[in-house]
C-alpha cells in the first residue's frame, strides 16, 4: 500500500532501497506493538499492598486514559519504575514515557475534577 500511495514520489533508480526501508520500519513497528500488547495483556503481579491494588483497578478501569498511558501510570506509581525502566520495558524513549505520564496525570485530573469534557468523555 505504501509504494501504490508514493508511486508518483519515488524514483525508479532508488526503488529497492525504499521498498527495504519501508519494510524495516513496518518490522519494527510491528516488534514495539506486539511487545507493548504482550504486556498490556499480562501485566506484572507484584502490587505489594491494598492501597496500590485499589490505584491499580482504578487506573484500569478508568475510560479517561488510553492504554498506553495506563501502562506508564500504573508502572510509574504502583510499580514504582523510574521512567527509564518504564521506557525499556515498553519500547520507549524517556521522552514519550514522560508525556504519556504527564498527560495521563492530566487526563486524570480533568477527569476528578468533574470536567469530564477535556478528559475525553
Amino acid at each position: 500500500m505504501e509504494l501504490y500511495r508514493n508511486w508518483a514520489k519515488i524514483d525508479p533508480s532508488q526503488l529497492p532501497g525504499w521498498l527495504i526501508t519501508v519494510v524495516k520500519n513496518r518490522a519494527i513497528d510491528h516488534w514495539r506493538r506486539a511487545s507493548r500488547e504482550e504486556f498490556l495483556a499480562y501485566p506484572p503481579a507484584d502490587a505489594h499492598t491494598d492501597f496500590d491494588l485499589q490505584v491499580e483497578t482504578f487506573l484500569e478501569e478508568n475510560k479517561a486514559l488510553k492504554s498506553m498511558h495506563r501502562a506508564c501510570l500504573i508502572l510509574r506509581y504502583v510499580h514504582g519504575m523510574s521512567r527509564e525502566e518504564i521506557a525499556q520495558k515498553l519500547s520507549l524513549t524517556g521522552n514519550q514515557v514522560k508525556g504519556y505520564l504527564q498527560y495521563g496525570l492530566q487526563l486524570l485530573r480533568e477527569e476528578l475534577s468533574g470536567n469530564p469534557r477535556k478528559a475525553g468523555l
